[in-house]
Formats: C-alpha cells, sequence, structure tokens
C-alpha cells in the first residue's frame, strides 16, 4: 500500500493514527496536508450539545481524512462564541488567543514536514479565521479556510436542505441533519417543534443572539433528518478535491487563474468573511447553520 493510499483513521471526533501512519502516508504524496476542525463550545438551544460546533468540523473532517491521504488533527474546541454569552454553559476564548494558537500549530506542522494546513471551520463566530489564512497565504505558506461558500451551496442542494443559509443560522436544519447522521445519540426531543426565524440581524455583533431568541435557535431545525446529513457531508467531501489539488500542487496556490474552479472554490477567507458578516454564519452551512 502507497502512502497516498492510507487513509487518517478517526475514534469518534479523535484521530486514531500512529506515528508510522502519519510517516507511511507522508511518504506517498508531494506535500503533505494537515486537517484541525475548529469549532466552539456554545449553546444549541436545548436540544443540541455546547459541542456541536466541534462535532460538525469533525465529521467534515472525518470524511475529508476518509478520502484523501490527510493528516488529521484533533480539534480546537474552544473558541469564539461571545455572542452567546447570555446562555449558561458557553466558553469563549479571543479571536487575539485563536489565532496566536492557529499559528502555532501551524508552524509546528511544517517543523515536522507537513507544510499545508486547511482550517474546517464549524462556528460563523470566528471571523478570525479568514485573516489567519489571509494573512499566512502572503507570507507563502500553504492554508485554506473550508468550506466556502459555494462549497455550502453545492452541498444544500444535492442534500434537498430547504432552509435558505441566512434563515438556517444557527441550530436549524443543517446543524441538527449532521448530527443526526454522525451522532445521533446526542441529538435530544425536542428539535421538532422548535423552529424560530429571524432573518433581520443587523445588530447581532452589538446586541448578541439574545436579542434576536429566546430559545438560542434560529432556524428550522424540524426540517432535519439522517439523510440531509449524509449527503451534506458526502458532498463536502467532494468538493475538497479542489483544495486537495491545490495545495499539493508543485506551483505556488496564489497561481491559480481568476475564473477557474479552483480559484472560485478556493479563495475562502475573503469570501467566508463576507458571507457571516451578513449571514451571521461562516460560509453556508453548519458554518452556516452556526450561525456565531
Amino acid at each position: 500500500m502507497s502512502g497516498s493510499d492510507i487513509r487518517s483513521a478517526a475514534y469518534g471526533p479523535l484521530p486514531a493514527d500512529t506515528t508510522e501512519d502519519v510517516r507511511a502516508r507522508g511518504a506517498g504524496v508531494a506535500t503533505q496536508v494537515a486537517v484541525l476542525p475548529v469549532g466552539s463550545f456554545e449553546q444549541h438551544g436545548p436540544y443540541l450539545p455546547l459541542a456541536t460546533d466541534t462535532l460538525v468540523a469533525c465529521a467534515i473532517a472525518r470524511e475529508i481524512a476518509e478520502a484523501y491521504p490527510v493528516h488529521l488533527l484533533p480539534p480546537v474546541t474552544i473558541a469564539c462564541s461571545h455572542e452567546h454569552a447570555a446562555w449558561p454553559g458557553t466558553v469563549s476564548i479571543s479571536s487575539v488567543t485563536l489565532h496566536a494558537v492557529v499559528r502555532d500549530i501551524a508552524a509546528s506542522l511544517r517543523r515536522s514536514g507537513v507544510e499545508a494546513l486547511v482550517l474546517v471551520n464549524g462556528h460563523g463566530g470566528n471571523y478570525v479565521l479568514g485573516n489567519v489564512v489571509q494573512e499566512s497565504s502572503a507570507r507563502g505558506e500553504r492554508m485554506a479556510l473550508y468550506p466556502a461558500p459555494e462549497d455550502w451551496e453545492t452541498a444544500l442542494e444535492r442534500a434537498g436542505v430547504s432552509t435558505s443559509p441566512l434563515t438556517d443560522m444557527h441550530a436549524g436544519e443543517i446543524e441538527t441533519s449532521i448530527l443526526l447522521h454522525a451522532h445521533p445519540e446526542v441529538v435530544r426531543p425536542g428539535y421538532e417543534s422548535a423552529d424560530f426565524t429571524a432573518d433581520d440581524r443587523r445588530h447581532l455583533l452589538t446586541l448578541g443572539m439574545s436579542a434576536y431568541t429566546d430559545s438560542g435557535v434560529i432556524g428550522r431545525p424540524s426540517l432535519g433528518s439522517a439523510e440531509k446529513g449524509k449527503e451534506l457531508l458526502a458532498s463536502l467531501a467532494d468538493s475538497f478535491g479542489t483544495y486537495f489539488s491545490l495545495l499539493t500542487s508543485q506551483t505556488e496556490p496564489q497561481a491559480v487563474r481568476p475564473g477557474s474552479t479552483a480559484a472560485r472554490s478556493g479563495s475562502t477567507a475573503e469570501r467566508s468573511g463576507s458571507t457571516a458578516a451578513r449571514s451571521g454564519s461562516p460560509a453556508v452551512g453548519p458554518a452556516a447553520a452556526d450561525s456565531v
């Protein structure tokens, strides 16, 4: 079995690789790619766990690791959830701290021979991740933020998700579907009747989530299903192929032609940030579903 044939193993949300697995897999690709799930620890209404964003990011990363020879990393489980501070259980770190953590991880990877890092973001409030990728790329480092809005749009269409990314902001159809598929044991009764919408959230960053919802839910979780969750993850694994090719190519990542498929789906940092600002989500899914 060649290095490129060796896929990352995972036990639940955690990688189960040995050091020899990583060594063998790295021997089969020109540029090794690490995948770092970044979640949060924040309220998701009364039926989804505080760790929802982390579980969603890990589910996406695990799907990627099953399809591509990447180095799957354990998740960052606490991030920037300040807008959810009104609810018990929510814990945050500053954007400065998250920026430093990701940069330190990337530097450590490079010292061990892993040149490329993909941040799989599961929480819309992690706006700073776009800045990390933007700055790292300008320094000539290989880094990407995934999924981009276009990746989510493709996934939503394929899965038959009926709620718009704007409406399905937090603990809605997308996140509920992914957890019903990947971790049904953590979904509690009540999502079937918890729908609540608040499309105009222009003061979200100033007032926080509590100004727009009493339950902590903004979206339509009643429409969630395990089948939709399965299709969402499968689509995101397929879309990752462009990123993998871009990061493992022998040319500089910024050399992609404007208007090409890689340019459209690979410029994640800027597009994710702009969509997040408009809809309160990082991209258009659990990254969107999961608002901020």
